[in-house]
């Protein structure tokens, strides 16, 4: 697999996320830019998770059939199941096909990743899609990952 990077112009990987996308602002979604994709790349899947999660990992976004040339996502992705270009949401642990934002309960701050992979395929999935869908779609045909983290208490 190639490696390739993720960064967000709303916070450094291991920093802290802002308020606005999080529960605690306008629970939108950060901006997110990547490169160095591979050149085989049919369409890209975005997955952010919460690791911290008491009941385990908590799936705050799915974004999925992302186009193969785009090197980025602006900030607040409309909240659709389907956006004007195609990308797919799936379903998040709130029971929800958007972006969640952070919402950890008081205390220590939690870890929240941000997953980009790069398929050979662009996916022919039914809705509602979990993240148990999702692995077996996406099996077999991953040519590349890539994470950002930040993190996020209150």
């Amino acid at each position: 697999m190639t490696a390739f990077e993720l960064t967000s112009g709303a916070f450094q990987n291991g920093g802290t996320i802002p308020p606005d996308f999080t529960c605690s602002g306008k629970n939108e979604s950060p901006p997110l830019a990547w490169s160095g994709a591979p050149t085989k790349t049919k369409s890209l899947v975005l997955v952010c998770e919460d690791p911290d999660s008491s009941g385990g990992h908590f799936i705050h976004w799915i974004l999925y059939n992302i186009p193969f040339n785009a090197v980025a996502l602006p900030k607040g992705i409309p909240k659709k199941p389907v956006t004007v270009d195609g990308m797919r949401h799936g379903m998040n642990s709130y029971g929800r096909m958007e972006y969640g934002g952070p919402c950890p309960p008081p205390g220590k701050p939690h870890r929240y990743i941000f997953r980009l992979t790069a398929l050979d395929t662009e996916l022919a999935l039914n809705a509602p899609v979990t993240r148990e869908v999702l692995n077996k779609a996406i099996a077999g045909h991953a040519l590349g990952e890539t994470e950002l983290m930040g993190k996020f208490g209150r």
